[in-house]
């Protein structure tokens, strides 16, 4: 990896911010707000390969497959953060969204130096995964060419699985290893090199689309609600009952008594009382109609 760094635009001078080590804290803010605001529009370029992605990963998923996030450093901790979400609001299993990490879960919390420059390491996780050719692997890397992503990428596409490579560089090294390349261009950051400013958040963005709608398509939601929320405490059951109120009309009492007849499944609860039916027939309708509320509902 001889590439010159400063030819990256994630290591370019921002012209907006070149005298911000002397500005004041309200004028800090708002230079930091005004390059924020560059980002949506951004990600808004790169629609239609964030699209791409998502079918890769609904594919994966309908086959029994699962959704890996890799990288290092801020790029790594976004793709764990995003995957730790899907189970309590989808209520997916935790094997079916993962993120690893260069440098193993301990560099989540605190750097390993060194991880990030060896692409054996990305192969290695993954085979301790198992990774298969129904699996969709996401390689994550601002600048574009971590070795650990690399070598991650180089060897899902050797096993046959679909890959993705988010960056937010032009011709990125990443790019040529992955099946899908998403380049996402929010030029050069307030703080230079600082990649968890404008990148981190523009790769947040499509971490959260890709996840979000994935699991939409798969049927867990109805209309714009949480149908698949797993019940963990009592935030989440309130939240759960105010879910089932919002599509039934029932009362309070009705949608807490019904959800724990349903074992604390909203999609159960919901088909019970669209259907007039017991746990077990709705369940069953759940299942014909492969997870999807509505279809459920109209059989």
């Amino acid at each position: 990896m001889d590439e010159n760094l400063e030819l990256l635009t994630t290591e370019s001078r921002n012209e907006q911010s070149m005298q911000i080590d002397t500005a004041n804290p309200n004028e800090i803010l708002r230079i930091m707000n005004e390059q924020d605001q560059l980002v949506a529009l951004a990600v808004k370029e790169v629609l239609p390969e964030v699209e791409e992605a998502v079918r890769f990963v609904v594919d994966s998923f309908q086959k029994g497959g699962r959704l890996i996030y890799m990288g290092a450093g801020t790029s790594g901790r976004l793709g764990v953060l995003d995957a730790v979400e899907c189970p309590p609001t989808f209520s997916t299993d935790p094997e079916m969204v993962q993120g690893l990490i260069a440098g193993g879960e301990g560099a989540f919390l605190k750097a390993v130096e060194g991880a990030e420059d060896q692409t054996e390491l990305g192969v290695s996780d993954l085979k301790e995964l198992g990774l298969t050719k129904n699996d969709t692997v996401i390689g994550i890397a601002a600048s574009g060419r971590t070795p650990y992503v690399i070598g991650a990428l180089r060897y899902a596409r050797s096993l046959g699985a679909k890959t993705v490579a988010l960056s937010c560089n032009k011709n990125a090294a990443i790019s040529k290893e992955a099946d899908q390349a998403i380049e996402v261009i929010v030029g050069p950051e307030v703080l230079t090199g600082s990649t968890r400013l404008k990148a981190g958040t523009a790769h947040k963005m499509i971490l959260n689309m890709i996840s979000t709608s994935s699991m939409i398509l798969l049927g867990k939601a109805y209309e714009n609600l949480m149908v698949d929320v797993h019940v963990s405490n009592q935030k989440l059951q309130e939240r759960a009952i105010g879910i089932i109120r919002k599509i039934t009309g029932v009362s309070y009492e009705t949608a807490s008594e019904i959800l724990e007849q349903a074992d604390l499944q909203v999609k159960t609860a919901i088909v019970m009382i669209k259907t007039n039916r017991t746990k077990q027939e709705a369940e069953r309708l759940l299942k014909e109609a492969n997870g999807y509320v509505k279809k459920a509902i109209q059989m």
